[in-house]
């Protein structure tokens, strides 16, 4: 005697549906976080005509504002703590290298009193960060 079975086919096709739904989820997500993880303090800095230098992970930016307020990353401190802080944050770096934006509105001599208080602090390397120059038609 014999059976028969039936045979079963299974569909060849994938349903792409729930994937575009989730890709549009994550993409409506991005889009309003991307704006709110941009990093720093707003300065206006001096436009000037060079290369860029090649980016690092982990940087040590320091950042002047027009109002002659210092922030370490994006933490304000005072002029009178700053050398303390530096000395905790660098003890704890193996780079002693950092990054100083200062407003183009700072006058000269505070953001010079500033880099000479990182230099004392043990800062190596100050890299100064600058805009690059625009060409007006």
């Amino acid at each position: 005697m014999r059976t028969e079975t039936k045979s079963r086919v299974g569909f060849a096709e994938i349903n792409v549906t729930p994937f575009v739904d989730v890709m549009l989820v994550l993409l409506v997500i991005f889009m309003i976080t991307a704006p709110v993880l941009e990093q720093g303090v707003a300065v206006k800095l001096p436009e000037v005509t060079t290369t860029a230098l090649p980016g690092q992970s982990q940087e040590l930016v320091i950042t002047v504002t027009a109002g002659e307020g210092i922030f370490i990353n994006k933490y304000e401190v005072k002029l009178d703590e700053l050398p303390v802080k530096m000395k905790e944050i660098l003890a704890q770096r193996s780079s002693k290298d950092l990054y100083l934006r200062a407003d183009q509105n700072v006058p000269y001599g505070f953001v010079v009193q500033v880099m000479a208080t990182l230099r004392e602090s043990g800062a190596h390397g100050i890299g100064l960060v600058t805009e690059p120059e625009r060409i007006n038609p």
